[in-house]
């Protein structure tokens, strides 16, 4: 109970709420980092898996080495990536180490998620938009992505959690964000200021996970929405090895 206390003391002091190393700053820093880091992983993942769901063609490759590329551990990436001379004489060397690492995390979950989603529009649905006369752009912009969407916010919210909390690894290598307490506090021994660190970082990737399921939900089209259980049962927002794919009826459905 006295360590809760002194957790509760550090977090609530107005020392660490003004200044450049307050919680507010560090925050601010945490998530510009990873805006950055899963704002450019969406954009490459999505064009990248839509692309290849559209056509299937070199699929296997990329999406298996997307998926192999998750078992590199973010920790050593982002120190090799640190020390590489072109990295470590820029001014934000550690802005940019960060940033690819985090990128790299985050592509993986957004690329799989959009490549499934696409692939797995119903073969009748895209006769029927090709009877119709769409050319094949049009069938991948206007009927494939659409139906691909929950899948593809549902990759987003993994890869933006993902990035929130591993985020903190910039700290070692001298960008400050919410890690910074976890570090000094390991360093001097200070398993108060570790813990309200890791308390800080949890609750922000709380926060962000919350945030995206509500604009995902927002932004899904009503016909293609699930009730919260079926939500937990189906694992949306989790992974898309979890997901099942829409059924042709609620496929056709979404597509009117």
């Amino acid at each position: 109970m006295n360590f809760i206390s002194h957790v509760a003391q550090f977090l609530t002091s107005g020392a660490n709420w003004t200044g450049p190393n307050a919680i507010p700053a560090l925050l601010a820093s945490q998530l510009k980092l990873s805006a950055i880091a899963v704002i450019a992983a969406v954009l490459v993942g999505v064009c990248a898996g839509a692309l290849l769901g559209h056509s299937g063609r070199g699929s296997f490759a990329v999406i298996n080495a997307a998926n192999a590329a998750r078992a590199i551990p973010s920790f050593a990436l982002i120190i090799l990536l640190a020390i590489q001379p072109a990295i470590a004489r820029l001014q934000q060397s550690g802005l940019v180490a960060a940033s690819l690492t985090m990128f790299a995390l985050a592509v993986p979950p957004v690329l799989t998620n959009t490549y499934v989603g696409v692939r797995g529009v119903d073969p009748a649905v895209r006769s029927a938009a090709l009877a119709m006369g769409m050319k094949p752009t049009q069938l991948l912009r206007q009927v494939e992505l659409p139906l691909a969407l929950p899948l593809i916010l549902a990759g987003a919210r993994t890869a933006a959690v993902e990035v929130v909390a591993t985020a903190t690894l910039a700290a070692y290598v001298g960008y400050p964000d919410l890690g910074t307490y976890i570090f000094t506090g390991l360093a001097i021994n200070n398993n108060v200021e570790t813990f309200a660190g890791a308390f800080l970082v949890a609750a922000v990737a709380l926060v962000v996970d919350t945030l995206m399921a509500t604009g995902g939900r927002a932004l899904t089209p009503k016909g293609m929405r699930t009730t919260s259980r079926a939500a937990r049962y189906r694992g949306l927002g989790a992974d898309v090895t979890t997901v099942r794919a829409l059924r042709p009826a609620s496929a056709a459905k979404a597509a009117k």
